[in-house]
């Protein structure tokens, strides 16, 4: 069976072996390479991704772990600004590296970029195309300001000026892009997903695709490791992501005028640079208008000394810092399955997340972690400081949530169903 990924990224495994640095996200198409890598199932399979120059387009072959041989084809897309369709020279591109390796069945890997369009127009078979649901972004459109002011949403700083980004902009490039995710699903006959918000919206855009259901296989690190109440660093939390309105970091930054009055030692780690700090004229220059909001709350709160962006984090840092902290928070305006709650979900880290989404999908309140009125700082709040003073409960919940995990994200069990579905479709 000859099966052709088509992704948004060079999978960090690939770019290992190809001597190549590569983003550390999506970390979930490792895990199911390397599964499919180590079965012996009779599937001949291609890669192919987004490069920056066309030199980097040719195609080559990888041995991975002296096992099996994966056929990579690059293509030249403008990720920077995913809103922009590469028209007809990407159409083309994907249309050559189907020629060239003739799959039967092609998988895309979400809908948030225009090389999933030209690659469904490129193999244009629909009964024999499967595409991914990671986020929906058509409804993330929707949700993208998470509560701004109206006067915060219509600021532009002198960065959003000259680069043409500000809040509105982004917003409307979020829109875009749902426009062209609804004409992909119309191109393919098969949709997976894993959660009943992104089921429902798969059916509501194409009603006429077969749905299946497929978990997601986490990176390998998340699956060693527990989280240790007596270990970890008392009243600090964790966020993976605070780079857009959408992840909810103000609900955060909300939350946390409540959660000082009791707990005056309370620390924030994010991943990922820092939105609100500069230390030079530049480096001001450079600050979005949502950064400029966020480093008013920041100094309102008298917190600048307790809120630290840790940059770039690999998988192993990650890790470190959910065993570190004393709860996981994502505070997303919507999210379909965050993969950042899986992993804390895997290690046993408290989890304190918005019903929102597919999230409610992933965990049951009260019982594998803590749900919270999606945009309540109060109930947010609250939520954290239950994580932080009832350890018994929390830590009963915790051992749930490692359970669940394990049963949602068991490589051996969502390759198998990769596979059926795979053999469905052929």
């Amino acid at each position: 069976m000859r099966v052709l990924w088509v992704c948004n990224i060079m999978p960090p495994v690939i770019g290992q072996y190809l001597g190549k640095e590569c983003s550390v996200k999506e970390g979930w198409i490792s895990g199911i390479l390397m599964r499919l890598v180590k079965e012996k199932e009779e599937v001949e399979l291609a890669i192919s991704y987004p490069v920056a120059e066309v030199s980097e387009e040719e195609k080559k072959e990888v041995i991975i772990e002296n096992k099996k041989k994966i056929t990579c084809y690059g293509f030249v897309e403008d990720t920077v600004h995913p809103e922009n369709y590469g028209g007809p020279v990407l159409e083309k591109r994907m249309g050559d590296i189907v020629k060239d390796f003739k799959p039967k069945v092609v998988h895309i890997f979400g809908t948030e970029y225009g090389h999933a369009l030209a690659a469904a127009k490129a193999f244009d078979n629909p009964k024999r195309t499967l595409v991914g649901l990671q986020g929906v972004i058509s409804e993330c459109a929707k949700e993208y300001m998470a509560d701004l002011p109206l006067e915060i949403q219509n600021s532009v700083s002198f960065r959003d000026l000259l680069k043409k980004d500000s809040m509105k902009k982004q917003q409307q490039k979020f829109f875009v892009r749902g426009e062209r995710e609804k004409e992909i699903l119309k191109l393919c006959g098969n949709i997976s997903g894993r959660t009943a918000f992104d089921k429902a919206a798969a059916k509501k855009m194409n009603p006429d695709a077969r749905y299946f259901f497929m978990n997601e296989t986490m990176r390998g690190e998340f699956y060693e490791g527990k989280w240790n109440y007596g270990n970890c660093q008392k009243h600090r939390i964790f966020f993976s992501q605070a780079d857009y309105p959408l992840k909810g970091f103000h609900y955060l930054l909300q939350a946390l005028s409540y959660i000082k009055e009791k707990y005056p030692d309370v620390t924030v780690a994010v991943a990922g640079n820092s939105l609100v700090n500069y230390e030079t004229v530049k480096d001001k220059i450079k600050i979005s208008a949502y950064g400029k909001y966020l480093r008013k709350f920041v100094k309102e709160l008298k917190m600048e000394d307790k809120i630290t962006f840790l940059g770039k984090l690999s998988a192993d840092e990650m890790k470190q810092q959910y065993l570190k902290c004393h709860t996981f928070v994502c505070a997303s305006s919507l999210e379909n399955s965050p993969n950042s709650v899986g992993e804390a979900m895997l290690l046993g880290t408290p989890v304190v997340a918005s019903y929102t989404g597919g999230i409610p999908s992933m965990l049951e309140h009260e019982k594998e972690g803590l749900l919270f009125e999606k945009g309540n700082p109060k109930a947010l709040a609250e939520a954290i400081m239950r994580t932080w003073e009832s350890y018994p409960t929390v830590s009963a919940i915790t051992e749930n949530a490692r359970v669940r995990a394990r049963i949602t994200h068991d490589g051996d069990k969502n390759y198998r169903t990769l596979i059926e579905i795979y053999q469905q479709i052929y």
